[in-house]
């Protein structure tokens, strides 16, 4: 008898991970790898938030704080909320984790039993259903055309509306696709779950600053009638290239906060006091680097999509935020290539040109890949250079 949960029988290792994973391996052993499978920013943490971290070690603020955040950051984030989104949040409608990813595996398992629905659009982040599955919820996968903009329609969500939906989940703008719903498209959501008053809504707002071409950003717990039944989730880790730092946070009803806090109690217990003084400073102290930034990550984009839509059997559309693109490979997936799938393109790709993407079957949609474009123009330049020539090779 093995000593392993059956509940891991339902989950995978994260595609992501492993892709970066493997990239590292193939460094280590002298290949000349570009790693386009990270979603992490290549930026540094600015000089004020890690002054605010070298402080608070300095002022012995090393112990451990309370559960689920220190006083002083769950008042940055209500502040952050006013500010910034127009919402208007006590301290104890707030909670604070390690990562966001840690706040959404809390809320998910605070709140599902078993059979219950959580609607993911796809394409989605790779955690979303494998979360999803340990807390014994049940992922229904709404697959999002590319005419779409790889966007949930209000006809495909009442239509997977059931009895047993208990969440449903948005992520704008989007990982892996960059996609981000405009307020008419979230109000048009909205219709559907006024209506349906049992679905609760958790927004992933992580990517809410990286944004382009004056997209602008709205999120769904601004409409007053749906603030009660959402969860909205953010962090620190990639508008202010936190990442190491593990630190995140939602905002929501009482019940649910108090229940995530709860479950974070017998875990973790409280993100590290460091950290969190450090994500102060972050929402706290001078935003202006954020635009520059992503000034920077605009001219990646575009040089990425440009470069990509000149590959013939590629076709990539352009992102309004994050720092991802997701092109079709569709058109190279044929007899002649003797290609059929995305994972052997990807695969493909690693062992020709030693460039690491991530396929798109793993993020819930077939005959895509996903590009980390979060790293140097010079590893981008010699990147585009080698799919080129890769695609070019077998077509």
């Amino acid at each position: 008898m093995s000593i392993i949960s059956d509940s891991l029988k339902r989950i995978k290792p994260s595609p992501t991970i492993a892709v970066t994973q493997k990239a590292r391996e193939l460094r280590a052993a002298g290949k000349d790898v570009i790693g386009l499978g990270a979603g992490e920013p290549d930026f540094d943490t600015p000089d004020n938030i890690k002054d605010a971290a070298i402080q608070a070690i300095r002022d012995g603020d090393t112990k451990y704080t309370a559960v689920d955040g220190t006083p002083a950051l769950k008042k940055a984030i209500v502040e952050k909320f006013k500010r910034e989104n127009n919402l208007d949040f006590n301290t104890d409608q707030i909670t604070v984790g390690t990562g966001g990813k840690q706040v959404l595996y809390n809320a998910f398992m605070a709140t599902l039993n078993k059979g219950d629905e959580v609607i993911i659009p796809a394409p989605f982040w790779v955690s979303y259903p494998d979360m999803v599955l340990l807390a014994g919820g049940k992922p229904k996968i709404i697959k999002c055309d590319e005419k779409d903009g790889f966007k949930l329609t209000a006809k495909k969500l009442q239509k997977a509306i059931s009895k047993k939906t208990k969440w449903l989940i948005l992520n704008s703008p989007s990982n892996p696709t960059g996609a981000g719903y405009t307020k008419n498209e979230i109000e048009d959501l909205a219709k559907i779950l006024i209506k349906n008053k049992r679905v609760h809504i958790l927004s992933d707002d992580i990517y809410e600053h990286i944004r382009y071409d004056n997209f602008n950003f709205f999120t769904i717990a601004q409409i007053s009638k749906l603030k009660d039944r959402t969860l909205t989730m953010n962090g620190v880790s990639k508008s202010y290239a936190m990442t190491g730092w593990r630190i995140g946070y939602a905002a929501g009803p009482k019940d649910i906060i108090k229940a995530i806090g709860k479950i974070q109690s017998q875990s973790t217990s409280n993100p590290s006091s460091v950290s969190q003084a450090a994500a102060v400073e972050a929402l706290n102290g001078s935003q202006d680097f954020i635009k520059e930034r992503s000034d920077a990550f605009k001219e990646r984009r575009d040089f990425v999509v440009k470069s990509l839509n000149n590959i013939k059997g590629i076709n990539c559309l352009t992102p309004n935020g994050a720092f991802y693109v997701f092109p079709s490979c569709k058109g190279l997936l044929n007899k002649k290539t003797k290609l059929k799938t995305d994972s052997e393109f990807v695969q493909k790709l690693l062992e020709k040109e030693n460039v690491a993407v991530v396929q798109g079957s793993a993020f819930g949609l077939d005959g895509y890949f996903r590009i980390s474009y979060a790293t140097s123009m010079e590893n981008l330049k010699k990147a585009m250079d080698r799919i080129k020539s890769f695609c070019e090779s077998i077509s």
